[in-house]
């Protein structure tokens, strides 16, 4: 009999609830350093810990944050949402050193994803991250996605699939859990769950065909964990979203695929849960549906959430709405991926890896001459047609071409636009320099695309840069489509249009 804090012991079954519905939690919480509130969880049987771009200053220091938790409980999962590519918080001031999906996609070497997926693990397993809520799984079948795009390997599910496979295994690899993600799929939606609750109305036969085949190939590779989408699947379930389904978590994904391992909502804050349900109501309803950790990110970063969420999830066993048996096994399942994560094996360092993200970027670029003009050796103006950024992606990490073009052409000058007259706007303030069009996503925003037509008609020795996913038609004497927004991508366009 274990004796805790406060002198209750593990025996006690008031203690093992509570205890049990700390361990399902996956907090996150604001400032580079762990705040005395979540230190003192840990005592009490916090388990997991998220990490965001707000808590990442410098390898260095992440490194002594998470020594700092662990000190706490040596047994802790420390997650991370670093997919790279757009979606890097590791990297979240400079940019990501490794491509997306989309680029990795667009080469479609399983071998290189492998590669770029170990040297990513590696790199957080020495910063002290075991868990990683990566990779996006989804096929993007819906141009118009607003919140996956380049996050997607692409729209074609066998492509999907065996990349899904290969990042999971290169992950694991360096120890790190792996967690596919959006489970069933939130490729064919034009709706931000962030922000409201898309709808997928595909038919049951095309969801298993395409949606379902990433998430196969990921639970064959032996992925330690999936995360849960907040989309409405009527063909699955017409009545709840994904993350709240029974059907969904438990029949299908453990019953159909035989899946065993974690399941983690995405963040019950997002708009999606929180908006019909409550964070406290929806995370009741994700552990009964059969999740086992509740992912809390974005502004709920506080000991007061965290207080509340464990105490609806005690509430509801007391009141029968979430069986006991439910939440202990979702606990389990909890602490076996953190007994994982202290005990398999680690690929060792490889030296010569260490640039393999530059060298998938530079992979990854499709290039379309117009004419044959010769690369640029005067500073250019560099003109960038700026959307909002989806919630995923955020505002903080720097993306584009200019940087690298600025130390290979000094006096490169760069300025944003946006809205109808984006066009008119920069070929004023381009002067008579040679202008380079940054994009992202022009299929998507039609105030690109009449920007884009007004730059060409003046200038048709324009280059185009399009670094979202390359749906429209390629235009410009130079037109280089990325694939992503990483600063390596950025920098191996930046090779092609300024070569030293």
């Amino acid at each position: 009999m274990t004796t805790l804090a406060g002198g209750t012991t593990a025996s006690d079954p008031k203690d093992r609830l509570s205890r049990d519905a700390l361990t399902v939690l996956q907090p996150g919480f604001t400032g580079t350093t762990a705040p005395d509130w979540l230190l003192r969880r840990l005592g009490e049987g916090l388990a997991s810990v998220g990490l965001f771009g707000r808590n990442v200053a410098s390898p260095e220091q992440l490194t002594a944050l998470t020594a700092q938790l662990r000190a706490e409980r040596d047994d802790l999962l420390v997650a991370i949402d670093e997919e790279s590519g757009d979606v890097t918080r590791l990297e979240v001031r400079t940019g990501s050193s490794f491509p997306g999906n989309n680029a990795l996609g667009a080469v479609d070497d399983v071998e290189l994803t492998r590669e770029v997926a170990l040297e990513l693990g590696r790199r957080l397993a020495a910063c002290g991250v075991n868990f990683n809520w990566a990779p996006s799984a989804d096929v993007n079948s819906n141009p118009a996605n607003p919140v996956i795009g380049v996050r997607s390997f692409g729209a074609d599910p066998a492509l999907v699939a065996r990349h899904t496979a290969a990042y999971v295994t290169g992950l694991q690899a360096a120890g790190v859990a792996a967690c596919t993600k959006h489970f069933p799929g939130h490729g064919d939606t034009a709706v931000d769950s962030h922000l409201a609750l898309p709808r997928i109305d595909a038919t049951a036969d095309l969801l298993h065909a395409r949606e379902l085949a990433p998430f196969r190939a990921a639970i064959a590779a032996g992925t330690r964990a999936v995360m849960s989408a907040h989309i409405l699947v009527p063909a699955l379930d017409p009545d709840r979203p994904a993350t709240l389904s029974r059907t969904i978590l438990t029949d299908l994904l453990r019953g159909e695929l035989g899946y065993d391992g974690l399941i983690v909502t995405d963040g019950i804050e997002m708009q999606a849960i929180s908006a019909a349900y409550g964070i406290e109501h929806g995370s009741v309803l994700a552990i009964a549906a059969g999740a086992d950790a509740i992912c809390v990110g974005g502004g709920l970063s506080d000991e007061e959430t965290v207080r509340r969420l464990r105490d609806a999830l005690v509430a509801a066993v007391h009141s029968g709405e979430l069986p006991e048996e439910r939440l202990a096994e979702a606990a389990d399942r909890v602490r076996s991926l953190a007994r994982w994560t202290a005990t398999t094996e680690r690929a060792h360092p490889d030296p010569a890896a260490t640039d393999i993200g530059l060298v998938a970027a530079r992979r990854a670029l499709d290039v379309t001459r117009v004419d044959s003009g010769a690369p640029l050796t005067t500073a250019p103006f560099v003109a960038v047609f700026t959307s909002e950024s989806n919630i995923a992606v955020g505002t903080e990490t720097p993306w584009g071409v200019a940087a690298e073009l600025s130390r290979r052409l000094p006096g490169t000058e760069t300025a944003g636009f946006t809205g109808d007259r984006a066009g008119q706007e920069a070929l004023a303030a381009a002067g008579d320099r040679r202008i380079v069009a940054v994009l992202r996503d022009e299929h998507r925003h039609p105030w690109m695309t009449t920007a884009l037509d007004a730059l060409l008609k003046s200038r048709p020795d324009t280059i185009v840069v399009e670094m979202g996913v390359p749906q429209a038609p390629a235009r410009g004497a130079l037109h280089i489509a990325t694939h992503g927004a990483a600063r390596v991508c950025g920098t191996a366009a930046a090779e092609v249009i300024a070569p030293l």
